[in-house]
């Protein structure tokens, strides 16, 4: 096992990365929101394929790392998941999504027999049927709620939660907000 600590300049590269691509994320479901319903098709793909971009990057910065300090090419490949790998002009991949977004909206399924699509369909479904319940899971309210609690304290408008957010949301985002000090810049 590796006992070194990662080298503080690719620590802060990576974390700088990492911030980004959150901030991305909010983005995200900040167009999901009713009050910005007019750009959503737009901005929720710029900036969900913006924030896959960004992760990639801290990906290949550590892998690059990697490779310089004498990690064996195979395993280097495993950690990376290429295998995993898809491109988002991938015909399959697009085929995959509509199944999920028929199952989503309510149509019909895919013909054929192929399973993925059967597959990717079937969770569309699920992931529709659960919208359908007013409890959500908690773990999913509480990301989205650091994410809104956090952008909300960054640009000093807590008080425009409550003009897009549901009210559970909003207090909870408020919540974080409120818990969150402004860092300060460091001092030597």
């Amino acid at each position: 096992m590796e006992s070194t600590p990662m080298p503080e300049p690719l620590r802060r590269a990576v974390h700088q990365y990492v911030a980004e691509a959150v901030f991305n994320c909010f983005e995200v479901l900040r167009y999901t929101e009713p009050d910005v319903a007019h750009d959503w098709k737009r901005m929720t793909l710029y900036r969900s394929t913006d924030a896959a971009d960004v992760v990639t990057m801290a990906s290949m910065l550590i892998a690059a790392h990697c490779e310089r300090t004498g990690m064996a090419p195979d395993t280097l490949q495993s950690y990376l998941q290429t295998s995993h790998q898809k491109t988002r002009t991938d015909a399959r991949e697009m085929a995959r999504a509509r199944a999920q977004v028929a199952g989503l909206l309510g149509e019909p399924a895919p013909e054929g027999d192929d399973r993925v699509l059967a597959t990717r369909y079937a969770r569309g479904r699920r992931r529709a049927e659960d919208a359908l319940t007013p409890e959500d899971d908690p773990q999913k309210l509480f990301t989205a709620a650091c994410l809104y609690g956090l952008s909300a304290k960054l640009c000093d408008d807590v008080d425009a939660l409550d003009s897009y957010l549901s009210p559970q949301m909003a207090a909870m985002a408020r919540k974080v907000a409120d818990a969150l000090e402004m860092p300060q810049p460091a001092t030597v």
